[in-house]
């Protein structure tokens, strides 16, 4: 690379010596360097032409090659640590569920429409055993969503949330408070659905012993609520879900959580990319959105209109 670059100096300036004071070099070691890639390159590569150093045809053929490769590595070099949102045009690709998608896209798609305009979003639902090595590849650039399975990569908590039974308005089970309760001897009165994809759904409903009654189970959230509102069936799902995107007209969740419900969503990356200046900007942007105080402020918002609306 040394040599490269002294070719580089003598053909741009014209001159050994000029070329030894750009590159801080003696002229003897850069004459000597010169000697080197000569014998190597087996050619003359400049001769001494009206009172300058003038290249070889070989000389020509290398410059062509070598004086672009250099420039580009200069400007890697060069690049300072910063990203530049408004002008980008990256992909983003995440790990989402469907859940995810429906409680995280819509405030995600709006500040990139503001911050970073150029920038496309795509998301590829894994299986958890895929995840890490989807990460480390850069296949994705983040997996979002409760993956405790999913380990060996770096980690930020986003938001806290619990899981909660979700029901008509006017089902029946609404009749007093005091029946709306979530207590295991109120809820094994209830039929379930669930969502396969969601997989702690139907964890919880073993756990607490309710998996008999569980009449359908889905592989996709989206035909749920349509479910709920025409029966007296039943859905787990996350709170803020169920308080941020569901009706209160149509749909009441039970005011009390589920035992042993609770479950932190992450943001996970690997560590390949930490330094990334993209890759940080991002981070901090699903922190600005997503960061703990903020979530628990509107869920307890939700949680008190809920009330109200009940």
């Amino acid at each position: 690379m040394n040599l490269l670059r002294l070719f580089e100096a003598v053909y741009r300036l014209g001159s050994v010596s000029h070329a030894a004071e750009a590159l801080g070099l003696s002229q003897p070691a850069a004459s000597q360097g010169l000697t080197r890639l000569r014998l190597a390159l087996h050619d003359a590569l400049f001769v001494r032409a009206a009172g300058r150093m003038r290249p070889t045809l070989r000389a020509e053929r290398l410059a062509a090659v070598v004086l672009p490769a250099l420039g580009a590595i200069h400007e890697v070099l060069r690049e300072d640590d910063r990203f530049d949102p408004p002008n980008s045009r990256m992909t983003l690709r995440l790990h989402l569920s469907d859940i995810g998608e429906a409680r995280l896209l819509p405030e995600l798609m709006e500040a990139l429409h503001h911050k970073a305009p150029g920038m496309r979003v795509q998301t590829h639902p894994l299986q958890h055993h895929e995840i890490a090595d989807a990460l480390e590849t850069g296949a994705i650039h983040f997996a979002l969503g409760f993956l405790p399975s999913v380990t060996g990569i770096e980690r930020m908590e986003l938001l806290n949330d619990s899981y909660a039974v979700v029901v008509r308005a006017g089902h029946p089970l609404l009749t007093t408070a005091e029946n709306a309760k979530a207590t295991t001897e109120r809820l094994r009165k209830l039929q379930y659905v669930a969502v396969r994809s969601h997989a702690e759904t139907i964890r919880i409903l073993k756990q607490l012993g309710l998996e008999d009654r569980l009449v359908l189970s889905s592989a996709h959230f989206l035909a749920l609520p349509a479910i709920i509102a025409r029966t007296d069936l039943a859905v787990v799902m996350p709170r803020a879900i169920a308080l941020g995107f569901m009706d209160p007209n149509r749909y009441a969740v039970l005011p009390e959580p589920l035992p042993r419900s609770s479950f932190n969503v992450s943001l996970h990356w690997s560590r390949r990319f930490e330094k990334d200046p993209a890759h940080r900007w991002l981070r901090d942007l699903f922190k600005t959105l997503f960061a703990i105080p903020h979530i628990n402020a509107d869920l307890q918002g939700l949680g008190q209109q809920s009330s109200r609306d009940s």
